[in-house]
């Protein structure tokens, strides 16, 4: 917790004064009732609970002064609220392996209802954007907050060759750069780094671009599903570098097994292994999170618990407000308590 105004918090050297202060008129109180007979046994007829009663309405009040200055103070407080993410790439593997039925009724299919249910999570807090990547990728929808424009791009998807999970990222930022009017990235041979835009000076760029503008950082990010090994297309841990630079997290969703599993299609049989260590650092890279699906249920609840994780985020918000009303709490406590029992305030 942090203070707005952390100079009202000196106001807190005057509460010991005020209990002192409340302890000497006691005291004087005390002085006074034995000088007289009548008070001392009248005193001494209301017993010791009246006694220790005495002192608990004082102590809510001075509780209450105590959390008003603290409310004087504008207390802020880092807390979760709904809140709007600029702009979410769905990136999708449609390669051939994604017709293993390891994950019923397809891995494609479960991957397409997967997403949908991302997107019914987020309730069009955010635009998002579908990506389709296997042998090379491609930009299916454009960012919007169209449901239907989403489901429709997600359901075209079909099953192409190859895996270019590099590619994937690249095609998911350049769409995000686009959105937010900044200058694409111009993809590179298998194994290049791709050339970054130019700097807006003129002057030569970096291979990258600056981490240090803030302008950079755009409020955007990946959630990128794969089931296999990249085998074309540019370094997956390259563009992962790219998206961080650009503060793009990328969350990466691993679909089977290292194992993998074997699929038969026109006559030819081959293996479907999981690069799930390259899943990782991928998430790890661009300060994302790795997940595991191993069956649709599995899959379905990974995407859902994303789009609620990625619909509220901590913030840090002026709480004076919760101060202000549990100080008034107890001071009409400590009042109401006094009148009760001593038929006065103090």
């Amino acid at each position: 917790m942090s203070f707005l105004w952390p100079k009202m918090l000196w106001f807190l050297t005057l509460i010991p004064l005020l209990v002192a202060a409340y302890l000497w008129i006691q005291k004087k109180k005390k002085r006074f009732a034995w000088r007289y007979s009548t008070l001392s046994i009248l005193r001494e007829a209301a017993g010791k609970n009246l006694v220790k009663k005495q002192h608990i309405p004082a102590m809510f009040i001075l509780a209450g002064l105590t959390i008003l200055v603290f409310s004087l103070a504008r207390p802020t407080a880092t807390v979760v609220l709904p809140s709007f993410e600029g702009l979410i790439m769905l990136a999708l593997d449609n390669s051939g392996s994604m017709r293993a039925e390891d994950v019923k009724p397809t891995r494609l299919d479960a991957a397409k209802q997967a997403a949908k249910t991302f997107v019914e999570q987020n309730g069009g807090r955010s635009k998002i954007g579908v990506v389709g990547f296997a042998g090379t990728a491609s930009l299916v929808q454009p960012p919007t907050k169209d449901k239907d424009l989403i489901f429709s791009a997600i359901n075209r998807l079909t099953y192409q060759r190859g895996t270019a999970i590099g590619s994937g990222i690249l095609a998911s930022l350049n769409a995000i750069l686009e959105e937010f009017g900044e200058k694409q990235i111009i993809p590179q041979p298998y194994g290049s780094v791709p050339t970054p835009p130019s700097n807006p000076s003129g002057s030569s760029s970096s291979p990258t671009p600056p981490e240090e503008e803030a302008a950079s950082k755009l409020p955007a990010m990946i959630v990128l599903l794969s089931d296999g090994q990249s085998n074309t297309g540019p370094l997956p841990l390259e563009m992962a570098d790219l998206a961080a630079k650009y503060g793009i997290k990328v969350y990466t969703v691993g679909l089977g097994s290292p194992e993998g599993v074997v699929l038969n299609f026109n006559s030819f049989s081959f293996r479907v292994r999981l690069d799930e260590e390259t899943l990782k650092k991928i998430a790890e890279k661009t300060g994302g999170s790795y997940y595991k699906a191993d069956n649709e249920t599995n899959l379905n609840e990974i995407y859902a618990n994303l789009g609620r994780r990625l619909t509220f985020k901590p913030e840090k918000t002026e709480i004076t407000a919760l101060f202000a009303a549990a100080s008034a709490v107890l001071f009409l406590l400590g009042m109401g308590l006094s009148i009760y029992w001593f038929g006065r305030v103090f």
